[in-house]
């Protein structure tokens, strides 16, 4: 079965770093990436722009990228349940509900993620539902330094040939081969808070909606 490749963030706002691996996890494993903005993340202050707002900038970023969607569940749920916290494990769980246990999902995450996994909600239970493709630089300790239990966790799940997360709808980790930018959500916001030179940070469209929206304008 052809594999689903889910890409889940504030996005606050999206930047040309997201775009990058965006466009390196569409081009090696030859399939579309659907960005999932979250509504409200537990495990996080409230971001800058509303969500409504972020699903906006993400539909400006991608307009002529093909290949690259955005999926709205996390916003959508939000709307149907106010004040209840949005978090992956249920996003991948309405996943399954909707493709089947058998359909090949993978999550698509930093390195920093990835080594900080255990602090997710029910983080045991993803490696049931999802694989994980992780975006980070080639050399980086991905492996050593982990807590014990999650290093325990992901044990054995690293492959390296793309055909393996095709061949099991969960379970295993693959590194994404690609160049990383060094944007960072947070410091676009810094750098519109203070008059940088922000709007080389971001696409053309998404930097002339922020200007429009006055987002970030009064902080980070």
């Amino acid at each position: 079965m052809p594999l689903r490749i889910y890409y889940g963030g504030t996005f606050d706002p999206v930047h040309l770093g997201h775009l990058a691996i965006a466009r390196a996890a569409r081009d090696q494993l030859q399939v579309a990436v659907r960005l999932l903005p979250a509504a409200d993340p537990p495990h996080r202050a409230p971001p800058g722009a509303t969500a409504e707002q972020r699903a906006r900038m993400l539909e400006l970023a991608i307009a002529d990228e093909p290949g690259l969607l955005v999926d709205r569940r996390e916003i959508e749920r939000a709307q149907l349940h106010p004040g209840e916290p949005s978090y992956t494990v249920d996003s991948l769980r309405d996943l399954r509900a909707e493709l089947g246990p058998r359909q090949p999902i993978a999550w698509l995450v930093g390195a920093d993620s990835l080594r900080s996994l255990d602090q997710w909600h029910e983080w045991g239970a993803l490696f049931g539902l999802c694989h994980f493709i992780v975006a980070d630089r080639m050399g980086s300790p991905l492996q050593s330094g982990l807590p014990a239990s999650l290093a325990v966790a992901l044990h054995g799940r690293f492959v390296s040939d793309d055909r393996a997360l095709f061949a099991a709808p969960a379970g295993r980790i693959l590194r994404l081969r690609g160049p990383l930018r060094a944007e960072s959500a947070t410091a676009v916001r810094e750098q519109i808070a203070h008059g940088g030179a922000w709007r080389a940070l971001l696409p053309d469209a998404v930097a002339d909606y922020v200007s429009d929206q006055g987002l970030y304008a009064g902080g980070v």
